[in-house]
C-alpha cells in the first residue's frame, strides 16, 4: 500500500470520513472502468461502483491491510460486477471507448495485444468501427473467468499478483486464464460477425 493510502486508511479508522472520500475520488474512475468492462453496461457500472464503495465503507473494520486498499476495494467491485453479470438475463453490447473518445482507443490496444501471439486480423487492416464491434462482441462472448482476467490485465494493467488477490486465485491460474482468454478473443476478432453469431466458443476448463 502506498504511504498516502496508508495514511488515509488510518484517518478513516480514526473516524475522519472525509479521508474515505479522498480514497473514493482517487480510485473511482478505475473502479468504474473495470465494472463497465465486466458488466457491459454504462448505467449498471455507475451503480456497481457506488455500491462497491458503500460496501467498502460499511465493512471497513474488516480491512486488515494485508493488501492495498486499491486491491481490497477492487475485489469487492469485481465480485459485484461478476455477480450482476450472472444474474442479468439480457445480453448487451458495450463500447470500449471512454466517453468522449480518444485517438488510441482501448479496443485498438486490446486488439493489438491479443494479435501479437495469434493469427487474428491486424487492427491496422480493420476500420475503427469494425475493431470496436469485434472486440465488444468477443468480450461479451467470453465466460466470466476469462473476461475478468482480460479486463484487469489488458485494460486496467494490473500485475499477476494483484489480479490473483482480487480474484482469489494463484498467479499461475491468472496466467493460464489470460492465455486462454487472449486466444479466444483473437479468434473472435478475426471471425466475421455472421460467423461469430453462429459459433459458440468453448474453453478447456483445466487450469494450472
Amino acid at each position: 500500500m502506498s504511504l498516502e493510502d496508508a495514511e488515509l486508511v488510518e484517518q478513516v479508522r480514526a473516524g475522519r470520513t472525509e479521508a474515505y472520500g479522498v480514497l473514493v475520488r482517487k480510485y473511482q474512475d478505475r473502479l468504474f472502468n473495470t465494472c463497465w468492462r465486466i458488466c457491459g453496461h454504462l448505467e449498471d457500472a455507475r451503480d456497481l461502483t457506488q455500491e462497491a464503495f458503500l460496501k467498502g465503507y460499511e465493512s471497513f473494520g474488516e480491512f486488515r491491510q494485508q493488501s492495498g486498499f486499491y486491491t481490497w476495494v477492487f475485489r469487492i467491485a469485481v465480485n459485484l460486477a461478476l455477480s450482476h453479470r450472472r444474474k442479468s438475463s439480457r445480453r448487451r453490447t458495450m463500447s470500449l471507448d471512454s466517453p468522449g473518445g480518444a485517438a488510441g482507443t482501448q479496443a485498438e490496444e486490446l486488439a493489438r495485444r491479443v494479435s501479437q501471439s495469434g493469427e487474428s486480423a491486424s487492427p491496422d487492416r480493420l476500420g475503427q468501427a469494425e475493431i470496436h464491434g469485434r472486440v465488444a462482441r468477443a468480450l461479451q462472448g467470453l465466460d466470466d473467468e476469462h473476461r475478468a482476467v482480460l479486463v484487469l490485465r489488458d485494460i486496467e494493467g494490473c500485475d499477476y499478483q494483484v489480479i490473483g488477490e482480487i480474484l482469489g486465485i494463484p498467479p499461475g491460474t491468472v496466467k493460464s486464464r489470460l492465455h486462454r482468454g487472449r486466444e479466444a478473443l483473437a479468434r473472435a476478432i478475426q471471425t466475421p460477425p455472421a460467423a461469430t453469431q453462429e459459433t459458440e466458443t468453448t474453453y478447456d476448463q483445466r487450469e494450472s
